[in-house]
């Protein structure tokens, strides 16, 4: 969720989280498999962003969902 965040901001600029949660939904084993993550920006603003993250088994079922706010500062 954090990287979705950082590839909508600028060189000269940073960014580090204020706030996250996440549930997880399913076990996640050594016989899970393969992963995969995917984290999406909700909102972006001039000092604040929020994004979204979904993980997923390679079959498309969901093992954890989570929301985070990140603060964006100038470096």
């Amino acid at each position: 969720m954090g990287l979705a965040v950082r590839t909508t901001i600028g060189k000269g600029l940073g960014s580090t989280t204020l706030e996250f949660k996440i549930s997880f939904v399913r076990p996640i084993t050594t016989e899970t498999g393969l992963l995969k993550a995917e984290g999406v920006v909700l909102a972006r603003g001039r000092r604040v962003s929020t994004a979204e993250g979904r993980l997923t088994d390679s079959s498309g079922r969901l093992l954890a969902h989570g929301t985070t706010t990140c603060l964006i500062f100038d470096r």
